[in-house]
């Protein structure tokens, strides 16, 4: 029997971490649905993205796992999305564990592992670091990279 989930997440700065938990959620059913967060329901969580939520929507619209990508615009939204779309499993990254629990009563609820050693945010510290060493007469990883580039065809 096909199942149908469902998952929130920002999405911002995708990356393989990101591909490989959508990946794992296609599998768990026949149906995928991803919750993506706008811009202003991560402005009152007090979070910043570097990409904006209508292009963070198309990347995340793109991939062949995912049946229907929805706007994420508050907490109390997921009760109705699950009675709305029929949710069979919520899941979402296990750095969440414990706070969805609440869920259970509408649907399985599902942590599952996060891809070791890459996260949105670790992400963007490094290239925080990129930023602040390059033009300091230091070769930085953007000063590399810029050669790469150039010496390429």
């Amino acid at each position: 029997m096909s199942k149908t989930v469902i998952t929130y997440g920002t999405f911002d700065m995708f990356h393989i971490g990101h591909l490989n938990l959508i990946k794992r959620l296609h599998q768990l059913g026949g149906k995928l649905i991803v919750a993506v967060s706008t811009d202003e329901f991560n402005a009152q969580k007090g979070k910043r993205t570097l990409i904006p939520y209508q292009q963070r929507y198309e990347i995340v619209e793109a991939l062949k796992y995912v049946d229907l990508v929805i706007p994420e615009v508050s907490w109390e939204q997921k009760v109705e999305d699950i009675v709305r779309y029929e949710v069979d499993i919520f899941a979402i990254g296990d750095d969440w564990t414990g706070k969805f629990d609440f869920l259970q009563s509408h649907c399985e609820v599902q942590y599952l592992a996060r891809t070791q050693g890459i996260s949105s945010s670790e992400l963007k510290l490094a290239l925080g670091r990129l930023v602040e060493g390059h033009g300091k007469g230091v070769p930085s990883d953007l000063d590399i990279l810029d050669g790469l580039r150039r010496s390429l065809p």
